[in-house]
Parts: structure tokens; C-alpha cells; sequence
């Protein structure tokens, strides 16, 4: 593996700092968002005023969720935690995406419905207005500023910037980038439910535009819990990924060749690598033994390996190869 692979690998543990200040700001965002919506909620009567404060509502609790994630999954490893606690982070994330469905969406496609079956007409719609322009300001802060993240670390791992939210192994920037586009989205059909209510004075536009919400943000739950459970049964590494690894290993010089390797996700950006070799030469046990446990403690070394497994490759196995097709020359992590 070249310098530059290794630096690249090797940086993706310093991103976790830049997710914790992406959820601070996206915290502050929704829970100064929640209290104007709600109070705008009480004055107008909206029914997507209040389907909006109910899911800003969700957010900052979500944020909360995710906070603990980032904080319990970067603890350091144990006798009885010998790969760490990075899985922790896909739990509490996992949370926070079925809190988003439950009383997000929940509350929000429940309270149209109310509403269309026994309309309530809607006043000061000013205020709504109003509320509405200052979360749009607040909402885009914190897209934008996770969106920046994201952007940065597609830039260094070569992908589209959609792509790497969705496969990225960072479950806290997935969830305050999908939130906030959730957020944005559901402001310009809450402006549109509200307008077309003054317009027509029916609340039944108001209605729909709150069942519309609360089917976007289950739409989005659904995706992050998706996600998350992928992550914990045990996501494996992108191929790009693989293929470094697997050239930095054939690389060694004890190595002469690699028939098995996987690459799991252990964590955000924290793989455990199990593979099996064929060693130079025809050393007896020992030497043999000590050579693996060189070449795992070698790997641990490398950036994003939390743990590493090796056993030696029998005769008969086929050697294993890089995937076929041009690949960059750094190894992206997710």
C-alpha cells in the first residue's frame, strides 16, 4: 500500500470530530427550529405548521441519539471489547431512525387525518410564514454544513456526493444529511398546504400537506433503519477498499500470496480484516506463528484496521486478485 493509501486510510478516524460539530450544529438547528414552529403551530392552527413542529421536534431528539452514538463508539477497546465499540454507533443511530418514524411520521400522517375528517379553519398566517422563512434559514445552515462534510470525504474517496451518504459507514452524517433534506423539503410543501389554505380557505390542502410530510419522513426512516441494520449484521468494505488491502498485503515481503480476505465494517470507518496467506519459505510452527502475529499487528497499524486475522493458505487455494478494471490509486473508506 502506498503512502498516500495509507494516509488516506489513516484519516478516516479524524473525521469523527467533524461529524460531533455536523450533529452539534444540526441540534441547535431543529431545537431553536421545534420552539418557533410550535409556538407558530398554537397561533395559527396550521395542521402542517404543527406536522412540521412535531418532526423539527423529532430531529433534535434524533440529534441527541446520535450524539451518544458518536461518543459510546469511539470508546477505547477492551479485554472483553477486543474490536471496540463502534458498532454502538449503528445502535443508537438505529434509534434515532425509528423515533423519526414513530412520532415524526407517526404524529404528523395521523394529525392530517384528524384533519380532514373534522377541518379547523387557520388564522395569522403571517406568523406561519414567517416561521417558515427563519427554519429554512436555520435548516440550510446545517445541511449545508453537513453537506460540506460530505462533499469533502466523497472528494477524497473518488464517489458522487449522494452515493457516499448513502454507503458511507459514518451512520451520524448519513442521518443529519438525509433529516436536514427531510427538513428543507417539508418546509416548501408545509408553505404550500398553508398557502393554499389562505388561498381556498378550505384546510384540507393543509391537511395533505401534513400526511405528505409524515410520509417523507417515513420514507426517510425507513432508508436509515435499512442502513444501520446493514452496518450491524455486518456490512463489508467497498471493493475499491479491498483492492488496496489486498495489494499492500501481496506487497509484504513475507507474503507471497493472499487466497482469502474480508474486510467487515466493525464501526464507523474501523474494519476487522481476516485473511488467509501463503508465507515465503517452509518454516516450521513457531516461526510460523510468529510471522502471522507479525503481520496482524502490522495490520492493526494501518488506519481504519481495528483488529486482523491471518492463518496460513493451503497449497490448493487459488490466489486472489485485485478486481478487474481500473481502480484509483488511493483506497476510499466509507
Amino acid at each position: 500500500m502506498s503512502t498516500d493509501t495509507t494516509a488516506r486510510l489513516a484519516s478516516g478516524r479524524d473525521e469523527s470530530s467533524e461529524s460531533t460539530v455536523t450533529v452539534v450544529v444540526a441540534f441547535a438547528a431543529n431545537a431553536l427550529v421545534a420552539l418557533a414552529k410550535s409556538a407558530a403551530a398554537v397561533l395559527t392552527g396550521s395542521a402542517s405548521m404543527l406536522a412540521e413542529a412535531v418532526h423539527s421536534w423529532a430531529d433534535t431528539g434524533n440529534e441527541v441519539f446520535l450524539l451518544v452514538a458518536d461518543k459510546r463508539s469511539r470508546r477505547p477497546a477492551d479485554r472483553d471489547h477486543p474490536v471496540g465499540f463502534g458498532r454502538e454507533a449503528y445502535v443508537w443511530s438505529m434509534f434515532a431512525a425509528i423515533g423519526l418514524f414513530a412520532v415524526g411520521a407517526g404524529v404528523s400522517i395521523t394529525h392530517g387525518v384528524q384533519e380532514l375528517l373534522d377541518p379547523q379553519p387557520a388564522e395569522d398566517f403571517g406568523i406561519a410564514y414567517g416561521v417558515l422563512a427563519l427554519a429554512f434559514v436555520l435548516e440550510g445552515v446545517s445541511f449545508v454544513r453537513a453537506w460540506r462534510q460530505a462533499r469533502a470525504e466523497a472528494r477524497e474517496a473518488r464517489r458522487d456526493v449522494v452515493r457516499h451518504v448513502v454507503v458511507t459507514s459514518d451512520p451520524t452524517l448519513r442521518a443529519v444529511v438525509a433529516e436536514d433534506a427531510a427538513a428543507l423539503v417539508g418546509l416548501a410543501v408545509a408553505f404550500a398546504g398553508i398557502l393554499a389554505h389562505q388561498l381556498t380557505g378550505s384546510a384540507v390542502p393543509d391537511a395533505i400537506g401534513s400526511i405528505a410530510i409524515g410520509v417523507l419522513l417515513a420514507i426517510v426512516s425507513v432508508v436509515l433503519v435499512d442502513r444501520n441494520r446493514r452496518f450491524l449484521v455486518g456490512e463489508v468494505a467497498q471493493p475499491a477498499t479491498r483492492d488496496a488491502v489486498l495489494r499492500h498485503l501481496v506487497s509484504l515481503p513475507q507474503v507471497e500470496r493472499v487466497t482469502y480476505l474480508r474486510l467487515e465494517f466493525v464501526g464507523p470507518r474501523s474494519l476487522y480484516l481476516t485473511a488467509s496467506v501463503d508465507l515465503l519459505g517452509d518454516e516450521h510452527e513457531v516461526a510460523v506463528a510468529r510471522r502471522l502475529d507479525e503481520l496482524e499487528r502490522a495490520a492493526v497499524r494501518v488506519g481504519p484496521i481495528s483488529g486482523a486475522v491471518f492463518t496460513v493458505s493451503t497449497p490448493e487455494e487459488p490466489s486472489l486478485a485485485p478486481g478487474a478494471g481500473p481502480r484509483p490509486d488511493g483506497a476510499p473508506l466509507a
